[in-house]
């Protein structure tokens, strides 16, 4: 897939990280980024946009609703449930990643990162997420 073909939903708090999040995908060719600053936003654009991701960029730690929470929603919900999910934290314990795999999430960024590490780490997500999409 394509990286200029993408629509990324991306969730996160902080507006400062936001914004460089942003910047790095579409320095990688995205050209289709929608913000949301936090789960319930998120999981309300999932319910009601008209452009479904190809790929959620979910913070972990969100002021209302855990990223953990939004990961099991798009997994229990059948229209979205096939979204890959790559969860991006600060908080980089074997358990939060554990948690993470749990809740259903393609992959684990943990912050601080490179723009090259979130693009090979998107990369990877995709390609798994479309290797199993044709099995």
């Amino acid at each position: 897939m394509e990286l200029q073909q993408l629509t990324v939903l991306l969730v996160e708090d902080s507006p400062m990280f936001r914004v460089m999040l942003r910047d790095m995908l579409q320095q990688m060719g995205v050209k289709n980024v929608v913000e949301q600053p936090n789960g319930k936003a998120a999981m309300e654009y999932l319910q009601t946009g008209a452009l479904k991701p190809d790929l959620v960029c979910l913070d972990l730690t969100l002021p209302d609703v855990s990223g953990y929470d939004v990961c099991e929603h798009i997994r229990r919900t059948p229209a979205i449930a096939h979204i890959p999910v790559l969860m991006v934290s600060a908080r980089n314990l074997p358990e939060d990643k554990a948690y993470a795999e749990e809740a259903g999430a393609n992959g684990y960024l943990g912050k601080p990162f490179t723009p090259e590490e979130l693009e090979k780490r998107v990369r990877q997500v995709l390609k798994a997420a479309a290797a199993r999409g044709s099995a």
